[in-house]
């Protein structure tokens, strides 16, 4: 089985910054690359610098990550900047792609045809979403306008979508779903979760360590909560892969659950998946 893809989430945007708007897209993301089998090691919320984003960009491709996500800036005014940063750093030109351009035209006049939009066509402005990084490809927007765009540089593809949340999920689910295959390959993400009544998770410390010491390929974590507000701590068990790992969790799991047992606590098991 291939290695498990690394990751980096660029989120970018003065209006995630400025606490205006709620980020919701580096959750969504997380949870669709964890339960792929792959494994986000570093997010990154970014203001729209073209600088900024560049250098962001430039440091990620130096680390060899596999996929890099760059999340907002790619809309038509001229504050959406990540096109070009990711130009930038890359160190590529930006190009007018005439694919890219079809598909904004087309998704004006269908929103226009539809009456969500006053005028269908192209305006310069409209025009700067089809400008991409050279040597890249335009992905398929169903619910907006602005194209995403897929380039590979080295070893790491370079993924760029809107900060819209529909939009960003059409795009990841429909436009990218044969790429994703392919980086993903059949991995995917196994987790065992439990609840325990105990008011503290310092309580349990003893056979979490045992159970991190045993089966260091499984991610094992206990959920605190404040102290009081809830009697119920919930511990996670996560492994990335199919056959023998679906063992060992089941294992590392039964295992984790008797040992919660000695300790004199009552559980509860939560999620089997």
């Amino acid at each position: 089985m291939q290695k498990a893809a690394n990751v980096e989430i660029l989120i970018i945007g003065n209006e995630i910054l400025s606490g205006t708007i709620i980020d919701t897209n580096t959750s969504w993301l997380c949870k669709m690359v964890h339960g792929r089998g792959g494994t986000v090691v570093r997010v990154t919320v970014l203001p729209d610098a073209l600088e900024v984003i560049a250098e962001a960009v430039r440091a990620a491709v130096s680390r060899k990550i596999d996929l890099l996500f760059t999340s907002g800036g790619l809309g038509p005014t001229s504050d959406d900047l990540t096109l070009q940063a990711v130009a930038a750093g890359t160190d590529r030109e930006v190009v007018l792609h005439s694919e890219a351009l079809d598909m904004v035209r087309k998704q004006y006049d269908y929103f226009f045809a539809e009456g969500i939009v006053s005028q269908g066509g192209l305006t310069p402005e409209r025009e700067k979403m089809a400008c991409l990084p050279q040597s890249a490809e335009p992905l398929f927007n169903a619910t907006g306008t602005a194209p995403g765009v897929l380039l590979q540089v080295g070893q790491t593809a370079i993924i760029s979508i809107p900060g819209v949340p529909s939009e960003q999920k059409v795009i990841v689910n429909q436009s990218l779903k044969q790429f994703f295959d392919q980086i993903f390959g059949e991995g995917e993400a196994l987790s065992r979760r439990v609840a325990v009544k105990c008011g503290s998770e310092s309580l349990l410390e003893p056979i979490l360590i045992r159970i991190v010491k045993l089966y260091p390929e499984i991610y094992t974590k206990s959920l605190a909560t404040a102290i009081g507000e809830n009697s119920e701590l919930d511990i996670i068990m996560t492994i990335t892969g199919l056959g023998e790992k679906e063992e060992l969790l089941d294992e590392a799991f039964q295992e984790l659950c008797s040992g919660i047992t000695e300790l004199g606590f009552t559980l509860n098991i939560k999620e089997f998946c």
